[in-house]
């Protein structure tokens, strides 16, 4: 069993900061999506989850050093080392480059800001000393610059390498007689041009590569992932503006030295920069073309009118309601990407200027299209055709016993959108994010949605997983999310947690019944919410890799559960690891058709358990698809005992695991595990517990 390492991550934890987390996130994903998912981690997550086997690269952004100290001593730090020194690869920038040498010399006789001391990871065997340049004030740009910088063009052979270029400083280091450790696997990448306010030793280096073992750590002091069109050059500090000026000059030279960093680190660079799309018209539409209108009507009461148009405003996003009859050429202007309309309340719904600057979607009024007389055409929808889903449906509909038809009757659809589970249930700020506190939902339009009611679109740009994991989703992903209303009277025989099953069973079964022919499809379920596929490119049919995920949000609301299934299935789409239409299947799959497989085996699945409960039917079927039958692994948190992996509960869906003693023995033990209290390194049988 092997792991493709497919995700960047980006640290978002204690120290960091709000801008340079953002800058990170901006200029790596246009460089490495959609090959590489690019996420942020938090510092418990580097101690506590099993990240390593899955992780391409390790990111530290500017921010305090100080504050990862105080997070990541000892333990994550012990992980970090391990995990470069064993292939793994690093990048800090700035304060990410003074955590990562073996010593940190920052303003030495400064009394508010020095910082003295020695690291722990040492990556660098020496000195970072700064600041190069004087100036620096905390959360703050004005002891920005925009520094030159020497570029070497033998230690970097791969790309269009610039010679020189300018490159956004504020407080970084310089690597102290950075030339003397070529003996111990150091390579100078760039060096600043100019005298610099501090002591250098030998050289003047900025950026250098340190071998580490089988793995690499790449340092630089300046900030290549710095943007200059997400640089605000009206800020009332003194030359700024010609700092922003200059950056924008050098920006191709900018990306250019960004991308041959990370060939040097091994990645798979994009050739252009990945655009981020601007967000799309919504589409409402229902399988009976009259039972939109009767939707609408739930939503009334919290429709509101100003200027003569329709609004819906949730605590998250804003809803414009249109209708295909007005939709007029102005509207029509209005929607496309090089809009400089503001909506009524004077937030920006797109500006040409800011196409390609980091975005706050949730400022964005999302334009919502009723079709309450025919369904979409397929010129507004070029990506998904209603009419062939709603047939499918309807189809798949005829064959099923259990299936009441509600899950995909109504249906919203977008080309490029936020997120489908945010877009229904709530926004959770990731810790880079502002307003962090505010964790705000659509509540209002939630609560007067049916059950089934469904959510998909072609492209989404800021979907969730997991705790704070986002969903990368590219072209050629399924991608939804279902509401269901689970009653509160329900929960002794059919508790709300194992919605999460039954929507990995849906998933496989609706692969496997997709057509004649397509049962041997080899798609698993990995405990609690994963789908793997056979890995293609490996002929023994032994190896796994993850094409889907599952995120369940449920929350208590008047006697009832409402919850979002949100559901991403990578179909069509090659990267970032493999895709069902890689698996060689009869014929290729159609995003409309299995989405509404899916969703008629959901239907049935979760109807048969509301009367039944998860019965030996349902156990039967999990076991039959899941990968974990008789799996010996290691418990961490019950002090590192081996176990055997025996199944899930029918009562709360715990995994069952036998403890093991001599000889892999069963000592009559069981230990049972919750699924959001857990993590399940599958790849290293290990399963360690969340605190």
């Amino acid at each position: 069993m092997a792991n493709k390492r497919m995700n960047i991550l980006v640290y978002s934890g204690n120290g960091s900061t709000v801008e340079s987390v953002k800058h990170c996130l901006y200029s790596l994903r246009r460089l490495l999506s959609p090959t590489y998912a690019v996420i942020t981690v938090s510092g418990d997550a580097i101690i506590k989850e099993p990240w390593t086997a899955s992780c391409a690269l390790l990111v530290f952004p500017g921010g305090a050093d100080l504050g990862y100290c105080r997070t990541l001593n000892g333990d994550g730090n012990r992980r970090i080392s391990q995990y470069v020194d064993r292939g793994g690869r690093y990048l800090g920038f700035c304060a990410g480059g003074y955590y990562a040498s073996k010593r940190c010399e920052f303003e030495v006789g400064n009394k508010k800001l020095e910082v003295v001391g020695n690291r722990e990871l040492a990556f660098f065997p020496g000195t970072c000393r700064g600041c190069a340049f004087s100036g620096f004030v905390y959360h703050s740009e004005a002891g920005t610059r925009a520094a030159p910088l020497k570029v070497s063009k033998t230690a970097l052979p791969k790309g269009a390498v610039p010679d020189t270029f300018r490159s956004y400083y504020n407080g970084g280091g310089v690597f102290v007689d950075a030339p003397k450790f070529d003996d111990k696997g150091v390579e100078v990448l760039a060096s600043f041009t100019g005298e610099l306010d501090v002591d250098p030793g030998e050289g003047s280096a900025n950026v250098v590569y340190c071998k580490v073992g089988d793995g690499a750590a790449l340092l630089t002091s300046t900030h290549p992932e710095f943007a200059a069109v997400n640089l605000d050059p009206d800020v009332d500090i003194p030359g700024l503006d010609k700092v922003v000026d200059a950056l924008k000059e050098d920006e191709q030279q900018r990306i250019d030295f960004l991308k041959a960093c990370l060939l040097k680190l091994g990645l798979l660079v994009n050739q252009d920069q990945t655009t981020i799309p601007s967000l799309s018209r919504l589409h409402l539409s229902s399988a009976v073309v009259s039972h939109t209108a009767n939707l609408v009507q739930t939503l009334e009461d919290i429709i509101t009118m100003q200027d003569g148009e329709e609004y819906i405003r949730d605590e998250n996003d804003v809803f414009h309601l249109e209708k295909p009859a007005t939709w007029s050429l102005g509207s029509l202007a209005n929607a496309l990407p090089d809009s400089t309309r503001e909506d009524p309340g004077g937030e920006l719904s797109g500006n040409a200027e800011d196409q390609d600057k980091i975005i706050d979607y949730n400022k964005i009024v999302k334009r919502l299209m009723i079709h309450d007389k025919d369904l979409p055409e397929s010129k507004d929808t070029p990506y998904f055709n209603h009419q062939a889903f709603f047939a499918n449906l309807t189809h798949y509909e005829s064959q099923s016993r259990e299936s009441d038809g509600t899950f995909g009757k109504n249906l919203l659809y977008g080309e490029v959108v936020t997120s489908t589970n945010t877009m229904l249930e709530k926004y959770r700020p990731l810790r880079h994010e502002p307003n962090r506190a505010n964790r705000s939902r659509n509540t209002q339009t939630l609560r007067r949605l049916p059950t089934g009611f469904t959510a998909t679109a072609t492209v989404q740009i800021a979907g969730r997983g997991r705790g704070t994991n986002v969903w990368v989703s590219p072209a050629g992903s399924l991608i939804f999310s279902t509401v269901i209303r689970h009653s509160m009277s329900l929960m002794p025989k059919a508790p709300v947690v194992f919605l999460q099953y039954l929507a990995a069973l849906a998933i496989v079964e609706g692969v496997h019944t997709y057509d004649h022919g397509y049962q041997r499809i080899p798609v698993r379920l990995k405990w609690p919410n994963d789908i793997y596929a056979a890995d293609p490119t490996d002929s023994s049919g032994k190896t796994f890799v993850k094409i889907g995920g599952i995120l369940v949000n449920s929350h208590y609301s008047t006697s009832e559960y409402l919850s979002v299934v949100g559901i991403g299935l990578n179909t069509t789409n090659a990267s970032p690891t493999t895709s069902l239409n890689a698996l060689k299947p009869p014929a290729p799959f159609t995003l409309e058709k299995l989405l509404a497989r899916i969703l008629t085996c959901f239907s049935s699945l979760y109807n048969r358990f509301v009367r039944t409960g998860f019965d030996k039917y349902f156990e039967d079927l999990y076991y039959k698809h899941w990968l974990h039958s008789e799996q010996i692994v290691t418990l961490e948190a019950e002090g590192g005992i081996r176990a055997r992996i025996k199944g899930i509960t029918t009562d709360w869906g715990l995994l069952k695991a036998e403890e093991l003693g001599w000889e892999d023995r069963a000592t009559g033990k069981v230990v049972e595990l919750q699924s959001d209290s857990n993590s399940f390194d599958f790849f290293r049988g290990l399963i360690k517990r969340k605190e």
